[in-house]
């Protein structure tokens, strides 16, 4: 039997909760787009219960990059931009989708893929120095957990929207692993409270045990009226919308008044408890930390024929190669990911250490 890949958290296909969901409504007759199907609205009373955001709207996307382009290009006019860190996925994974909208990036020198308050100003300032000849910085975009696997504090967060509201800008929330970050250990920034300051936010599913989908939470009345249209015109819009209603009432049931914590931070938690399991064994072998992660990303340094065998072996991506010859590889546990498995790879790391 092949070993078990590390190489992301949406390898796998889905939970069997949320496949056993999906079989038995299959033959189910419902109306499509997620419009007025009971699945999805039971799902979108549940985002908006959990999010504590009971006259916001919520709408359902495939996919990350589509929720991205469509919110920030929704939340932004022609001539305005979106401020990001240089590391953020809509500036280096998305293959230009937002540029493709029209909308300018403006990415600042973070370079631990947090947007800083020191470097949102500086991107203020350079961005309205001359009036009318550049594009003018009216939306943050941040990720939780960030790109390297971080968790945003609520002082942190509530410093960049306190920055945001004084300069007349909105913040929107990359939710692809929210559920990794806000279940991680020492988290102390709650949903409600991300949702009670940003414009829009999203909880993913694709890395989270459902087969696809990310739920999109919307509270800025510019974005309510722009995401179905939008939706529409760039390709989001899923026929079949029923499939993400029944995975995201199965994920988030027993959140209002269920008994036992929702499958959705379940899925989150035991992913972030291997991926500590597998942190905690690969630090006590001597191997470098490249970051400080409590989520389900690890990243490492390590010599270039480590991280040779680490990829060929477990699927690892290789996300730098340093000055020194050195490369930073990332380990990514999902809610498949057994303690066997990571016992697999402290073996070959152990081994590699002689």
């Amino acid at each position: 039997m092949a070993r078990q890949s590390f190489r992301n958290d949406y390898s796998e296909g889905a939970a069997p909760q949320i496949l056993q969901a999906l079989e038995a409504t299959n033959l189910e007759q419902t109306v499509g787009y997620t419009e007025g199907d009971p699945y999805c609205e039971r799902a979108r009373e549940l985002v908006r219960g959990v999010c504590g955001q009971p006259d916001a709207m919520v709408e359902f996307c495939v996919g990350g990059t589509s929720a991205n382009l469509i919110c920030v290009n929704g939340l932004l006019r022609d001539w305005e931009g979106v401020i990001c860190a240089a590391d953020a996925h809509i500036n280096v994974h998305e293959t230009g989708a937002v540029a493709a909208t029209g909308r300018t990036v403006l990415a600042t020198r973070d370079d631990d893929a947090f947007v800083s308050v020191a470097e949102a100003e500086r991107v203020w300032r350079r961005q309205t120095s001359t009036g009318r000849h550049m594009t003018l910085p009216r939306l943050i975009y941040l990720t939780n957990s960030t790109e390297f696997g971080g968790v945003w504090t609520r002082e942190r967060f509530d410093a960049l929207c306190d920055w945001a509201d004084a300069h007349g800008c909105c913040v929107y929330v990359d939710g692809a692993r929210m559920a990794n970050a806000l279940v991680a250990e020492g988290n102390d920034l709650s949903l409600r409270h991300i949702a009670s300051r940003a414009a829009a936010l999203t909880l993913g599913g694709t890395k989270n045990g459902l087969l696809f989908g990310e739920a999109v939470l919307i509270t800025h009345p510019r974005l309510k009226e722009a995401f179905p249209y939008l939706q529409k015109e760039r390709g989001g819009l899923l026929a079949k919308g029923r499939l993400l209603g029944v995975q995201f009432q199965t994920a988030l049931e027993g959140e209002e008044g269920g008994e036992g914590e929702a499958l959705y931070w379940r899925l989150a938690r035991h992913a972030n408890e291997r991926a500590a399991e597998l942190r905690r064994g690969l630090v006590e072998l001597g191997y470098e930390a490249f970051s400080n992660s409590p989520t389900n990303q690890q990243f490492f340094t390590v010599p270039a024929a480590t991280g040779e065998r680490f990829c060929e072996e477990f699927g690892c991506e290789v996300f730098d190669r340093l000055d020194d010859g050195r490369w930073v590889v990332r380990f990514v546990c999902s809610w498949a990911t057994e303690r066997e498995s990571v016992a697999e790879v402290l073996e070959l790391a152990r081994a590699l250490k002689r």
